[in-house]
């Protein structure tokens, strides 16, 4: 019982501290799973993954499936509450006040001095994913060989769907489903 409430109170944070989405939590949520030892990087990549092609918001996906790697179905519950909860009881109280708020200087100059460390956030989460996505340390670690420090075949195929939904415009369940294909095949 004091697990599942520690799993609430982590999540809460997280969903009281994001400004800006789920890509915004996503380091937030990391440093919480990944120093606790419940994931490795690579599996809270996989993660990510996985939340991004599933329906939902990506922080909420990422508490749902974190807390049932841990708990079990009961804990998907309890972190998915965590999360979305700050978020309800700040909508309820804002909605409560919107006419004050809306014209309010000091709320306006909060929301653009948040826009940087909100666009940061993301920049992180794109940095964590990237290096766990196209970088092999294990293999470079074993053989001290730069070559082996990047992963070419996953650089390759990232700047192939980078290319190909630029140009194309497919519906991006498209390139998911081409992408896991590929993935079986080539990793």
């Amino acid at each position: 019982m004091v697990e599942l409430l520690k799993l609430f109170l982590i999540f809460f944070k997280v969903g009281l501290f994001t400004i800006g989405g789920g890509l915004a939590a996503i380091p937030l949520i990391q440093e919480e799973v990944v120093v606790r030892g419940w994931l490795t990087t690579a599996e809270f990549a996989n993660m990510i993954a996985i939340s991004q092609s599933t329906p939902g918001p990506i922080g909420v996906n990422v508490a749902t499936f974190v807390g049932y790697s841990q708990f079990g179905p009961l804990g998907s519950i309890i972190a998915t509450l965590g999360i979305v909860a700050p978020s309800v009881i700040i909508i309820i109280i804002v909605s409560k006040f919107l006419n004050k708020f809306r014209k309010n200087k000091y709320v306006e100059g909060v929301f653009v001095g948040i826009r940087p460390a909100v666009t940061a956030l993301i920049l992180v989460a794109a940095y964590l994913i990237a290096k766990v996505s196209l970088v092999n340390i294990p293999l470079y670690e074993s053989t001290n060989k730069l070559i082996d420090l990047m992963d070419f075949g996953a650089i390759i195929m990232f700047l192939v769907f980078l290319f190909a939904i630029n140009k194309w415009k497919q519906h991006p369940i498209f390139y998911i489903v081409i992408a896991g294909i590929i993935g079986i095949f080539v990793f």
